[in-house]
């Protein structure tokens, strides 16, 4: 599957409607964004059932702020509604495909047990 923009008009959207969703926070003047952006894009294409998105933090200030943005490029994945993962730095192929290979085999039923748990 192609890498997708989100905007802070379309990300619930996307992250509501779908199972994995891989997002790349990065900036036009960021080096390393820019050095990792052809492995984000490689990935992608490995995992056709998966989503991998790119924010733009220039253009979309408000999800940068919304998600505490202040090292890029940063990588989070979504499985359902929840962030199960975030880190900043670039991240290898391998890297990238194995942590895409462990949120496929989270049980989100499980963890959508334990949220409710932990707010009750």
């Amino acid at each position: 599957m192609a890498v997708i923009d989100i905007t802070t008009e379309n990300f619930d959207a996307v992250i509501q409607g779908n199972n994995l969703v891989v997002v790349d926070f990065w900036a036009k003047w960021c080096g390393p964004c820019m050095a990792f952006a052809p492995v984000f894009e490689e990935v992608s294409l490995e995992h056709p059932d998966v989503v991998f998105a790119k924010v733009n933090i220039e253009e979309e200030q408000q999800l940068a702020e919304d998600f505490n943005i202040r090292s890029i490029p940063m990588l989070m994945i979504f499985r359902g509604e929840f962030a199960v993962f975030a880190e900043s730095g670039v991240q290898t192929g391998a890297s990238l495909t194995a942590l895409v290979s462990q949120a496929k085999q989270l049980d989100i039923e499980a963890l959508r047990a334990q949220v409710s748990k932990d707010e009750s």
